[in-house]
């Protein structure tokens, strides 16, 4: 593959009759060391779950081609609070997380919602809560057959996925939908905590199935589900370490930490746009003769594409950007789950992680049976899931099912695909084998009120907290610069209940949340409801739990499509290949791409869309 002269603006692959000029090889290409002098072939922006990822299939896949990642965090491969399971969440809003916000939401009471996003070797793999799990077989087919994206389904979706893990096998799981060679470890986890059995019959009692392969394209039903935690020591496996994604590249992968990129240098070539390299905040440069890959996540990767001239008009020009290609696609159709949750005050007879929390010597213990690789409560991430229709979860959809209607003639954007989307998740509401609500059961505190502070008399109380998420909202949000400098955090807006399904689908949930506790067994093992609790909700008031509804929905953290893959038609900002419309050598990997959010957490398609693009880049620049 022909390359481009970074220092001739003018003369763009001179040598060159195409972009797409092919190579003939005649042996296999041999490995080089990258250099030192700020040239190189392939740039990723972003090191996280899909730049590292990406980069190291490249590396691996393309010997003779020096790849550069450019992480903005730190390398953090020995912080404990990432390492350790039962640690999970006390990385967010710290120096690893960008400590993102939203705008002020007008529908929920004008809240603003905390938005974690990883600012650290790895991103969000290293903060997140480390569910494994997938979407339906239905939702990923989507995809090609409803949206022309040709080779993105089900078949290709899967044979990707499964190259990214190595799964343990355990009891609780079969051995459909695993992967046995990837350099991401999953494993059901080991500690179960005695609460916790109660969690598969309570759902079996509400009608919902047991699913012991619940990975294999088929999530319905209640089950427990892998976390993505290395057998060998129960570290978090996640893209950058245990053992993680350059485990397997080779001496051309280099990494750079703590280095910002600014902008990406972009060129005009044959009436498109080329990229030559990025340039970073303190203005070093670094040139990439192949192509620049933006792997920066669904909301930093449309804001680096803004700043760099590649954007909506209006928006580049409010931002006093220039103006090098119009893409209004970009920064839109943000799309996010929302959660809702509860908790439960545990009888005395049952330990609770909360322990952890209020008894230093006990934690103390845990943790020493934790560095020796023993049973430990800091093993726990939470392994009991559900994932229902409607119709599984509350017997009668009708309601939902009229409201989606409403919500699919009220559009909250001009863009040519909101009607194509809204469409589909209307596809989805009436397909019995689409997820629309998921439900965690998680041991220890989880919520808005917060657990009982010192000096409180129900300080030192154990609990449990159920977990739910809505999984197609309908609901559309977007993403911007503000300005030209990439330091001035983007302006987020969701939308969050922007459309009265997406309310009254939470309202619901919660509603169902507490029937779920006040079923058979699990009625059995606590005292009280501690969050919302039975007097700030009385049973039956519509009022009350609309109130808690807006005052205590979050967000699951799974923001994607913002450089979503469609045609320019229809405001898509990457083609099926992931080059951005517009351009001959940019391309975006991460969750961004994703047109429409599916009904699962997001860490395995994200994997799954790196390992895909890799497979095309190399297809394309090997020899």
């Amino acid at each position: 593959m022909a390359r481009f002269p970074v220092n001739a603006k003018s003369s763009i692959l001179s040598a060159a009759t195409s972009l797409l000029l092919l190579t003939t090889a005649v042996e296999p290409a041999a490995a080089v060391t990258c250099p030192t002098n700020g040239e190189y072939d392939f740039i990723v922006v972003g090191g996280g779950t899909a730049g590292l990822a990406v980069a190291s299939r490249l590396s691996s896949g393309l010997p003779d081609k020096c790849i550069l990642v450019l992480e903005a965090g730190v390398d953090a491969e020995n912080e404990p609070k990432i390492n350790i399971p039962g640690l999970k969440g006390s990385t967010l809003s710290t120096t690893y997380d960008w400590n993102l916000t939203t705008v002020p939401q007008p529908n929920a009471n004008n809240r603003v919602w905390a938005q974690a996003r990883g600012r650290v070797l790895g991103g969000s793999s290293a903060l997140n809560l480390m569910t494994w799990d997938r979407a339906s077989t239905y939702e990923y087919d989507t995809w090609e057959k409803k949206l022309g994206l040709t080779g993105w389904n089900w078949n290709t979706f899967i044979r990707a996925m499964l190259k990214v893990e190595t799964f343990f096998p355990s009891s609780n799981y079969g051995s459909t939908g695993v992967g046995s060679t990837g350099p991401i470890q999953s494993l059901v986890n080991r500690f179960i905590p005695a609460q916790q059995e109660t969690w598969i019959p309570t759902m079996n009692n509400l009608g919902i199935a047991s699913n012991l392969e619940s990975l294999g394209g088929n999530p319905l039903g209640v089950m427990y589900q892998p976390s993505n935690i290395r057998n060998s020591d129960y570290r978090r496996s996640y893209s950058a370490y245990n053992p993680g994604y350059p485990s397997v590249a080779i001496d051309n992968l280099e990494i750079k930490t703590s280095v910002r990129v600014a902008k990406i240098n972009l060129v005009k070539y044959h009436g498109k746009l080329a990229s030559t390299g990025v340039t970073l905040t303190d203005g070093t440069v670094f040139n990439a003769s192949a192509e620049v890959i933006v792997s920066a996540g669904a909301f930093q990767s449309p804001q680096l594409l803004e700043v760099s001239g590649i954007g909506g008009k209006s928006v580049l020009t409010a931002a006093g950007i220039p103006v090098l290609y119009d893409l209004p696609g970009v920064g839109e159709n943000l799309q996010d789950h929302i959660r809702i949750q509860s908790s439960y005050q545990l009888l005395d007879n049952y330990t609770s992680f909360d322990i952890l929390r209020h008894n230093a010597t006990y934690a103390a213990e845990q943790m020493a049976l934790y560095n020796q690789n023993e049973v430990s409560l800091y093993d726990y991430t939470g392994s009991g899931y559900s994932f229902m229709t409607w119709k599984q979860a509350l017997g009668n959809d009708t309601t939902l099912r009229s409201l989606a209607v409403t919500a699919s003639t009220k559009n909250l954007t001009n863009s040519p695909f909101e009607p194509i989307r809204k469409k589909i998740l209307l596809d989805y509401l009436t397909n019995k084998a689409v997820p629309q609500v998921e439900v965690i059961f998680s041991d220890g505190y989880t919520g808005v009120k917060g657990y009982p502070a010192v000096g409180n008399p129900l300080r030192g109380i154990g609990t449990f907290s159920l977990i739910a998420s809505i999984q197609h909202p309908f609901s559309v949000g977007s993403v911007h610069a503000t300005s030209a400098n990439i330091s001035v955090n983007p302006s987020i807006n969701p939308n969050y209940f922007a459309q009265e399904y997406d309310l009254q689908a939470t309202i619901f949930t919660a509603k169902y949340l507490r029937k779920i506790a006040n079923t058979y067994p699990m009625k059995q093992i606590w005292s009280a409801e501690y969050e919302p609790g039975t007097t700030v909700v009385p049973e039956g008031d519509d009022a009350a739990w609309k109130n808690y509804v807006l005052n205590n929905a979050l967000t699951i953290f799974h923001p994607a499509g913002t450089c979503a893959m469609n045609s320019e038609a229809l405001h898509g900002v990457v083609n099926k290949n992931l080059k951005v419309h517009g351009t001959h050598n940019l391309r975006v990997v991460d969750a961004s791409v994703i047109p429409v959010l599916m009904g699962a957490h997001i860490q395995t398609a994200v994997y799954g869309i790196a390992e895909i693009a890799a497979e095309k880049i190399i297809e394309e620049w090997g020899c």
